[in-house]
């Protein structure tokens, strides 16, 4: 782990594959590594990109990567894919639509299946953000799964997060509805040479000036919401989300959204809010990695066949699954 470690630190692109493979085995050697790492970590700017799946997302991936190259950054992409509840597999379709950028070496692409993840992230992505971060990535590209109206974990993974919509995929009600959109830093109306693009911008602006009457919400489905991912009068700087459209597969509006997600940045920078965003996207993994501690510890100590009896209990209705819960809390 050692040698691997100075290798990913001198560039070596292998090293690095290596290690995001340990990282999503979940090896020991992995955590090694990354805890070595961890002070080289916190200098790249992480964008997160998630939206309904046909929305265009990595598409729009492909040609923010391209622009980046053309103004000499370096790019990391992270592209997380949906694994299947029933053959554990997934199709790594990223790695299909981004295959013009994979001789450019100044890019590198992982693709990453959930595995049974939700939020819209794999469970390793944020090592994997440290792991690219480390190596010396300018600019780390975070792709979620085809993201529905509640997967809004990239809000804590990303500090500038696109949330990205394309005309025709509903009404207004489902635009109400869109429980996402209100951890967009910047939304994007992607696909716009639609004839209805105008309108999905008008529904979009019109679901923001609702949002700015509301009281500052502090909490999403029971989550505490990142300071920068709640309405804008609860932001000290006051950043108003801007709508920007793009067409991703020629590349016009990829120019103004670089420029947003540059303004973007420098609102965080300068209200604050980027160090506190980090501290609150730190205290969310703590708080994850510790229950899933937690739990692995627990099921280590219940004895299988203990276990089996209790669930045999629950499917004859002897027991209810909360009165289970305690039964093993106390007895174990």
């Amino acid at each position: 782990m050692t040698t691997l470690v100075s290798q990913l630190l001198a560039g070596d692109r292998r090293a690095l594959a290596r290690l995001l493979s340990a990282i999503e085995d979940e090896t020991p050697q992995a955590q090694e590594a990354l805890a070595a790492l961890y002070p080289h970590t916190g200098r790249a700017a992480l964008i997160g990109v998630t939206g309904a799946p046909g929305t265009g997302k990595s598409s729009l991936v492909s040609a923010l990567a391209r622009f980046y190259r053309a103004r000499g950054q370096t790019v990391g992409i992270i592209a997380v894919d949906p694994t299947s509840p029933f053959s554990g597999g997934a199709i790594l379709g990223d790695r299909i639509r981004m295959v013009d950028l994979a001789g450019d070496p100044g890019i590198f692409i992982r693709s990453m299946a959930t595995r049974g993840s939700l939020g819209g992230l794999a469970r390793a992505t944020a090592d994997a953000i440290r792991a690219l971060d480390a190596a010396g990535y300018d600019i780390i590209l975070i792709e979620t799964v085809g993201a529905g109206q509640s997967e809004v974990d990239i809000a804590y993974e990303a500090q500038t997060t696109l949330v990205v919509e394309a005309p025709g995929l509903g009404d207004d009600v489902q635009a109400i509805k869109a429980g996402i959109l209100e951890i967009a830093d910047i939304l994007v109306v992607n696909k716009s040479d639609r004839p209805d693009a105008l309108n999905t911008v008008r529904t979009l602006q019109a679901m923001l000036d609702l949002g700015a009457e509301r009281p500052p919400r502090r909490w999403h489905h029971g989550q505490l919401l990142p300071a920068a991912a709640r309405p804008a009068e609860a932001r000290p700087d006051g950043w108003q989300t801007p709508i920007i459209q793009t067409i991703a597969t020629d590349g016009t509006g990829v120019a103004e959204l670089a420029a947003a997600i540059d303004r973007h940045r420098d609102y965080l920078q300068r209200s604050g809010q980027l160090a506190d965003r980090e501290r609150t996207r730190l205290e969310a993994e703590l708080a994850h990695r510790l229950r899933d501690a937690l739990l692995d510890r627990l099921l280590q100590q219940i004895d299988p066949g203990g276990l089996q009896a209790l669930i045999a209990r629950l499917v004859r209705r002897e027991l209810d699954p909360a009165s289970a819960v305690d039964y093993l809390l106390s007895n174990r």
